[in-house]
């Protein structure tokens, strides 16, 4: 990657056709003809130099782009005038920026590396902050997908608003992201927490990608978030669950056969599904809470007639409470944007180990229980494994949940279940039987609305 290109640079890069956008301060008095609000001295003379130095006349450039097969709106800062700093300049571009995407209901791509507000505008261009956050949660509430990039440095204001606050936040390698920059740090602070590596393993941005590989990126992201009705979920049509992949097409005989099955290694997995359902599929990546769990898979996928879907598929280990969050997070985002989901229950149950205590779990699952409840879009549900109790519960959809021949779902696990009953290992598959937790029993129950053929 070039050492820090230029804004206009990173945009032709990544998109084509790009026309920017009428300058809202056009007209006004030109912002190098004095020393800015505070009278700060020289503050003129710098401007100057760096107006000179870019060939822009401010911190941010926006306009209107291609980028695959999807038209956006970018915003692309200029790390050379004055370190990408907003001012009240800055702020009039951005807020200009996102009315515009408002009003042609086009998506918005910040590219940012910015150092935070501009010391020589005070209080001034640190209450810009406030402005582009309204334009965020006003573009947000439209049903229109924000996506940042973090260039290099993502750090202060920038990062705080356009970059933490998009829908997906990608990432170049090593860049430095974080809230306090590297001129405010503690002295003794560990630089790797300030990275982007250390971000995407604390669950705070969602994908780390090579210059050379960000315009297939941003174009496959921005086409997968563009797939859906947006501004809510009115006539958003459910997904379709996923035919079953497993091998036993007979249904099994005993509840314990129906346990064994479903713990079997060879049994497919959540990626098998995924990859057989989709012809293109993105993950995200973390909580935005300080946690990842690898043992859930949430994106957007792309079905052979084009639709986008989103999923959250848990994948065969108990869900720890990043988890959870993770999915509700997916499916607030696709309620937002008009898009179905499609949930793959696959867990033994939700971690029961100190550590996820300690990260609230209790919390995450009712967390992810709200969301489902409350999606303004269709979820759908298939069973393809394990369904351990209300771990596996809270990412099932009421009324639309269906079974695969080699899964069970149980109030909880058969051993378990005698334990609690004071039974002997010997009760085991007794017990498994008593529960009914069968594909056919779910049926029968009216817990599940069928069971998918192969």
């Amino acid at each position: 990657m070039p050492e820090r290109p230029s804004a206009h640079a990173v945009v032709a890069a990544l998109s084509d056709d790009f026309v920017e956008l009428p300058d809202p301060a056009a007209g006004l008095p030109a912002g190098d003809a004095g020393d800015g609000p505070l009278g700060w001295a020289g503050y003129g003379e710098a401007r100057a130099r760096a107006a000179a130095r870019t060939g822009e006349s401010e911190s941010v450039v926006c306009g209107t782009a291609r980028v695959g097969g999807t038209e956006a709106v970018l915003l692309a800062f200029e790390f050379g005038f004055l370190g990408g700093s907003l001012g009240e300049r800055t702020g009039d571009r951005i807020e200009a920026a996102h009315a515009a995407a408002r009003a042609r209901r086009l998506p918005v791509v910040s590219l940012i590396a910015t150092g935070g507000s501009r010391m020589q505008e005070g209080m001034l261009a640190l209450t810009q902050l406030q402005r582009v956050a309204r334009q965020s949660a006003l573009t947000r509430a439209a049903g229109l997908p924000q996506t940042a990039v973090l260039r290099d440095p993502a750090t202060g204001g920038g990062w705080a608003t356009l970059g933490a606050g998009a829908d997906v936040v990608l990432a170049l390698p090593e860049a430095q992201v974080g809230f306090a920059g590297s001129r405010v740090r503690p002295p003794d602070a560990d630089p790797y927490a300030y990275t982007a590596e250390s971000q995407l393993a604390a669950g705070h941005i969602d994908r780390i990608v090579p210059y050379g590989e960000l315009r297939g990126a941003l174009g496959r992201w921005l086409g997968l978030l563009g797939g859906g009705a947006g501004g809510g979920g009115a006539g958003c049509a459910a997904a379709e669950p996923p035919r079953a992949l497993g091998d036993d097409a007979d249904l099994p005989a005993s509840g314990w056969d129906a346990v064994t099955r479903a713990r079997a290694p060879r049994r497919p997995r959540a990626d098998a599904y995924l990859d057989a359902h989709f012809t293109l599929r993105e993950d995200l990546g973390g909580d935005r809470c300080g946690g990842t769990d690898d043992g859930v898979r949430c994106g957007f996928g792309r079905l052979p007639d084009g639709t986008t879907v989103a999923y959250a598929a848990q994948c065969g280990t108990p869900t720890r409470p990043a988890g959870f969050r993770t999915a509700a997070r997916l499916i607030r985002l696709a309620g937002r944007l008009g898009v179905p989901v499609l949930t793959l229950v696959d867990t033994p149950g939700a971690a029961n180990d100190a550590e996820a205590e300690r990260a609230g779990a209790g919390a995450a699952i009712a967390e992810c229980f709200d969301a489902v409840a409350t999606s303004p879009v269709p979820v759908t549900t298939l069973v393809v494994g394990e369904g351990g109790s209300g771990g596996a519960l809270a990412l099932a959809a009421p009324g639309r949940t269906w079974v695969t021949p080699d899964s069970y779902f149980s109030v909880i696990a058969p051993e378990s279940a005698a334990a609690i009953l004071k039974r002997g290992a010997d009760d085991v598959r007794t017990t498994a039987d008593q529960l009914r937790l069968r594909p056919q029993d779910l049926v029968e129950l009216g817990v599940a609305r069928g069971i998918r053929p192969r």
